[in-house]
Order: structure tokens, then sequence, then C-alpha cells
């Protein structure tokens, strides 16, 4: 068995079921093997915050809000700006996410989208320094897992990155030493790439998009791929034990960069950008 939180999922009969729609090309809800279930962006949704975006895709609902202020940088990166991220998954979200502090898997979560965000280098880290080694700008990512139903890492990172590519901070100069908000109308982050991810199932030697927790609690393994670009991969977390060919892993590797460019096209969308900058 394979377990969600405390409650055990028989997965036997329902692994058998999903590996035989498989075989023919289909899926419990009617998609395709490779298919995506419906994606909503909505950006600038909550006022309070310099960036924000909702995320629905299917049955997951995701926010992500964005946050800055002035803190000092990190010893081995006195020249970068900081990027701090935290995600909680909602007891309302559902009956398998418990209250209290955030548990491995709210963890694991923030790790993923820090790492494609951090990674990717989607930043310009170095153009959010004011006094090197001194002043910088901390960049705060707060992930919430709203409603779940499978899969809350490629929401999660399409939240994050499109509360960041739409964000509207602060504008700081340096006075006599000393940094200070200056009058001016606030400014855009910097901007470099549209990272994304892209989750897969594995049942047996057959790979699927986008599982539902339904197909969560009974394929064999799963593995996260966040794309930096086209041809470049920012993070890979391989969150359930299982093992995975060289075959299969070549395929893997293969739908999720293609995935991966329809969902970056339809970020750039939502938030409005018809190409990356310099």
């Amino acid at each position: 068995m394979y377990r969600i939180g405390t409650k055990p999922y028989p997965t036997k009969i329902m692994h058998d079921k999903l590996y035989e729609l498989i075989l023919r090309g289909e899926r419990l809800d009617g998609r395709r093997p490779y298919d995506y279930r419906t994606i909503e962006i909505k950006t600038s949704i909550i006022e309070k915050t310099d960036g924000s975006a909702l995320v629905n895709l299917g049955g997951t609902k995701i926010i992500a809000g964005v946050k800055t202020s002035l803190g000092q940088p990190y010893p081995d990166t006195p020249e970068q700006g900081n990027i701090v991220v935290n995600a909680e998954l909602l007891p309302l979200a559902s009956s398998f996410f418990e209250p209290g502090p955030p548990d491995e898997k709210a963890i694991e979560l923030a790790r993923v989208v820090d790492r494609c965000i951090r990674e990717s280098k989607m930043l310009d880290l170095e153009k959010i320094v004011y006094i090197p080694g001194r002043t910088v700008l901390v960049v705060y990512i707060d992930v919430y897992v709203l409603d779940y139903d499978g899969n809350y890492f490629d929401p999660a990172v399409l939240a994050s990155v499109a509360a960041l590519a739409t964000a509207k901070i602060p504008v700081y100069e340096v006075r006599d030493g000393e940094v200070v908000l200056s009058h001016e109308a606030k400014t855009s982050l910097p901007i470099r790439r549209f990272p994304v991810s892209v989750t897969i199932g594995l049942l047996g030697d057959k790979i699927i998009v986008d599982p539902t927790s339904l197909e969560e609690s009974a394929i064999d393994t799963s593995i996260v791929l966040g794309w930096s670009q086209e041809d470049e991969v920012a993070a890979i977390q391989k969150n359930l034990q299982g093992l995975i060919s060289f075959n299969v892993m070549d395929e893997i590797i293969r739908v999720s960069k293609e995935k991966a460019n329809e969902l970056r096209t339809r970020l750039m969308e939502a938030v409005g950008r018809v190409g990356i900058e310099p």
C-alpha cells in the first residue's frame, strides 16, 4: 500500500485498472496519458502583496504571494539578493493534510519551488543588491495549497513564477551610504527566465502526466522535472520509492520537455509576456 498522510489506499486493483486504460491511451477522467488537466492562471489577486497568483489545475488550487523587504545577503553570496520560499498544505485542502507546522511534504514542495526558481536563474539576483555584502532585496514567496486533487508541484511553480513575473516592488536608492525608499513609482523584478515543472507518474513501463490524487494512490513512482528553458533542466525530484529504467527515463525527459514548453507558453500569456528579457 502507498500512504498519503495516515490513510492507506489499496493499490493493486486501481493500479491494474489504470494500466489497462493507459494501454488503450485512456485515463479515468477522459484524458490521454500525456494530457494536463485544465489550467487557469490569475494574477494580482491579493492587494496587500507585491505580487500574487492563483492557479487551478483541475481540482488542485494553489495560491502564491510575493513580498519583498531589505535584508542582509547570505555570507556565501554577498553580491546577490535573497530568495525565501515557504509552503503550507492547508488542512481544508484535503483530509490527508494535518494541521500544525509544515511537515516533510510541505518542506519538499517549498524546496522544489525554490530549486526551480533559483537554479533556473529566473531572477537576476545581482540587480537587487544595493550595497554588496550589506544590503540586498529579500524576496519572500509563500505558497498555499487551497484544494488538492493530486500534483501540487506544477501549479505551485506556475503560481510562484506568475506572482514574481507580475510583482511590483518599491524602488530603493543609495544615499550617503544608506538605502532609502525612493519616491518613484514601483518597478518590476528583474526577470530572466520562466521556469516550469512537469510531474510524471509511472505505472510499470507506462507514464502519465499530471496524476490526480486517485492516480497518485496507485502509481509505482513519480518524478518532478523543473525546466528553466527549452533544453535545460533546473531541478529533479523523485518523491516516491520505485525504480525507473533508462529507457523509461529517456521517455520521461522527452515528454516533460514537450509539456514544459506548453506550460511556459501558457504562463507567459497569463503574465502578459511575449519574450524573455536578456
